[in-house]
C-alpha cells in the first residue's frame, strides 16, 4: 500500500569535500527524525572476484563505479513507505561490507553525492536538485584532511588518486552535472543564507 504523506526528495551534489555533509547536517539539526540521508558512496559496486591490490587502482569517481539503480530502486522503496537495507562501503578494503543499514521512509529523502546530478535515473526522482561549488583548493585541502583522519590514507595516495582521477572526473562528469541544479549553493556549508533558502524552500514544498 502506497504511502499518501507528503515527501520531498532532494538532490545533494558537488565535488568531492564541496560542504556536502555540513548542509546535509544543518538540514538534519532543522529537519531531525523527518530526514533520511541515501548516500552514493554507500552504493559502490562490490568487487569481491577481486584482489586488493586490483581495487586499489579502480576508477571511484567515475560513473560506472556506483550501482546506481539500486540507490534508484531503494529510493522508490521509500517513496512507496517501504523501509531499505542500505548497503555500506569498506574504504580501507576498497569493497562493499557485509553491513547494511535499516532506513525508514521520511518526510525528506536526500540523495547525496558527488555524481547523483549526472545519472538521469536518479535526477528524475527528485523534487529539488542542489549544486554545492566550492573552490578546487579549498575541496583538496579539506579531502586530504578527511582521507588522513577518517580513511587512514597516506597523503601520497590520496594526492594520486586526486591527480588521476578525482580531478578529471570532476571537470568530465561532476561540474557539468551542475546544470541541472535547481538551486547552487556556493562556499558550500558556510554559505548561512543559502542554506537557510534552502530550509525556507523545502518547508514551502512540504506545505509546513
Amino acid at each position: 500500500m502506497e504511502n499518501d504523506r507528503k515527501i520531498c526528495v532532494l538532490g545533494v551534489a558537488g565535488g568531492s569535500a564541496s560542504g556536502k555533509t555540513t548542509i546535509i547536517k544543518k538540514l538534519q539539526e532543522y529537519f531531525g527524525e523527518d530526514i533520511a540521508v541515501i548516500s552514493h558512496d554507500n552504493y559502490y559496486k562490490a568487487h569481491d572476484d577481486m584482489p586488493f591490490e586490483e581495487r586499489c587502482k579502480l576508477n571511484y569517481d567515475h560513473p560506472a563505479s556506483f550501482e546506481s539503480e539500486k540507490m534508484a530502486a531503494d529510493v522508490r522503496k521509500l517513496l512507496k513507505g517501504q523501509p531499505i537495507d542500505m548497503p555500506t562501503y569498506d574504504y580501507c578494503n576498497h569493497n562493499r561490507a557485509k553491513e547494511t543499514i535499516r532506513i525508514a521512509p521520511k518526510t525528506v529523502i536526500i540523495m547525496e553525492g558527488i555524481l547523483v546530478l549526472e545519472n538521469r535515473e536518479l535526477r528524475d526522482l527528485m523534487d529539488i536538485k542542489i549544486y554545492v561549488d566550492t573552490d578546487a583548493d579549498e575541496r583538496l585541502i579539506r579531502r586530504i584532511k578527511r582521507d588522513m583522519i577518517e580513511r587512514a590514507r597516506s597523503i601520497e595516495s590520496i594526492i594520486a588518486q586526486y591527480s588521476n582521477t578525482v580531478k578529471p572526473m570532476h571537470e568530465e562528469f561532476v561540474e557539468p552535472s551542475k546544470r541541472y541544479a535547481d538551486i547552487i549553493i556556493p562556499r558550500g556549508g558556510e554559505n548561512v543564507p543559502g542554506v537557510d533558502m534552502l530550509i525556507t524552500y523545502l518547508n514551502k514544498k512540504l506545505g509546513a
